[in-house]
């Protein structure tokens, strides 16, 4: 099976170096010094995978180059995703398969928008990994796992040679039933999470334990399920109490991506998260309050790691 890793950071890097460790022939689109360095001396896995060096590995900026495959993974952040799906073209053949593994809930229809929904499934993961540096991935924690599975529901061939694909490299992975209450889940939990993080630039461990941002985190995840029943997604009863009683088995330094983005002056997927939440929940009216709050708390801060206004501090 041939794959195809579009963006090759912490995600992409990890999942497409356990495949290519595996067996599978995978081809990682890269940019830059990271793509000099895959080129020159490999991709170097380290962490909780183990030390590997995958060499050669084939790498490049170029989708003509890469060539057909049949599975594009989707690895980029969530503001590159339309970028790639009008890039991608060559990388395409009949029976490709594209699947968006990034944070979001909005990938599968920006992709379907440029590549027909026919080409795009959905798509999940769990892990914590970084790129450490040119050419080196750090799987910082967590056992990968994702989940992947067709749009409308089907049980395809397609869908299975994935699953197993990614299971022979070690990576658990489910198809669920409903792969669209899947992706909600997930928002619900690492938005829900970020956002407060972001906005009060506390650990998960204070959040947590003081009443009045737990009160905080779960309006903000509340806010999330209105939406996505609203949307018609089949979430369970439970989901908003079961994910903050699984924010209490976190490490309590732990802090989410978005929230480190905005401290340490990076754009951020902020967009893609409250922004997402705010604009979603506006085409079925359901009001977002919080998320509205904290989407323009951080805007600031936001355009200004993006170069688009600058001010002081």
């Amino acid at each position: 099976m041939r794959i195809g890793i579009y963006g090759t950071g912490g995600l992409g890097g990890l999942i497409g170096a356990r495949l290519a460790l595996a067996g599978e022939d995978v081809v990682f689109i890269a940019r830059g010094e990271h793509l000099r360095a895959l080129r020159a001396q490999g991709l170097r896995l380290e962490g909780a995978s183990g030390e590997h060096v995958i060499r050669p590995v084939a790498a490049t900026d170029d989708p003509a180059e890469a060539g057909v495959c049949d599975v594009v993974l989707v690895t980029t952040k969530t503001w590159q995703v339309p970028e790639a799906a009008r890039a991608m073209g060559p990388m395409l053949g009949p029976r490709t398969v594209v699947v968006p593994l990034v944070n979001g809930v909005e990938a599968p229809d920006q992709l379907a928008e440029v590549l027909g929904r026919e080409r795009v499934a959905g798509g999940l993961a769990r892990v914590i990994a970084l790129r450490a540096g040119p050419g080196v991935i750090r799987h910082v924690g967590m056992e990968p796992a994702c989940a992947v599975g067709e749009l409308d529901h089907r049980r395809t061939e397609r869908m299975e040679r994935l699953r197993a694909a990614l299971e022979r490299a070690g990576i658990r992975t489910e198809i669920p039933d409903d792969i669209h209450a899947a992706l909600w889940a997930k928002f619900l939990f690492v938005v829900g999470w970020g956002a407060v993080g972001a906005v009060t630039r506390a650990p998960v461990g204070v959040l947590r334990a003081l009443p009045e941002t737990r009160a905080l985190l779960a309006q903000a995840m509340a806010e999330i399920e209105a939406v996505a029943r609203a949307r018609r997604i089949a979430l369970p009863e439970d989901i908003t109490p079961r994910t903050l009683a699984a924010l209490d088995t976190l490490p309590p330094e732990g802090t989410a991506s978005l929230q480190r983005d905005i401290a340490e002056g990076r754009p951020s997927e902020l967009e893609a998260w409250s922004g997402a939440v705010v604009r979603l929940g506006a085409e079925v009216g359901v009001p977002t309050p919080v998320h509205g709050f904290i989407h323009t708390a951080l805007l600031p801060a936001e355009r200004r790691a993006r170069g688009e206004i600058a001010f002081p501090g």
